[in-house]
């Protein structure tokens, strides 16, 4: 059971990552992207993915994902129950999301840094 502590400290450790209060609700950014956003209850994590593998994402693990909002249909995003993932789990879906909003050498130097990854 992963929460929302689980990947604070990370989402604040990665290279031009910050954490911001947006109505109640935290949020990561680089620069004004935002790439993991969670609930203002804390129980729910939202957070980027590329949008070609989201069916198959929500589709295989229903009880872990949901599609975002309609709204939020047409950005890369993606819902999980932060109950259901494992803190590890929860890590790497914050380092996948930060990957898709840095350089890639940014990106690269966080591999070379982390080879075991961010669990």
């Amino acid at each position: 059971m992963a929460t929302i502590e689980d990947v604070r400290d990370l989402g604040s450790s990665l290279e031009r990552s910050y954490e911001v209060s947006v109505r109640g609700r935290r949020k990561f950014r680089v620069g004004q992207l935002v790439y993991v956003a969670f609930s203002p209850d804390a129980l729910i994590m939202e957070f980027g993915f590329p949008k070609e593998l989201r069916d198959g994402l929500v589709g295989g693990q229903p009880e872990k994902f949901q599609l975002p909002s309609p709204s939020d249909m047409r950005f890369h995003w993606v819902r999980a129950d932060l109950a259901a993932l494992d803190p590890g789990e929860a890590r790497e879906f914050v380092v996948d999301a930060w990957r898709m909003v840095v350089p890639q050498k940014l990106s690269r130097a966080y591999d070379l840094a982390h080879p075991e990854g961010p669990a």
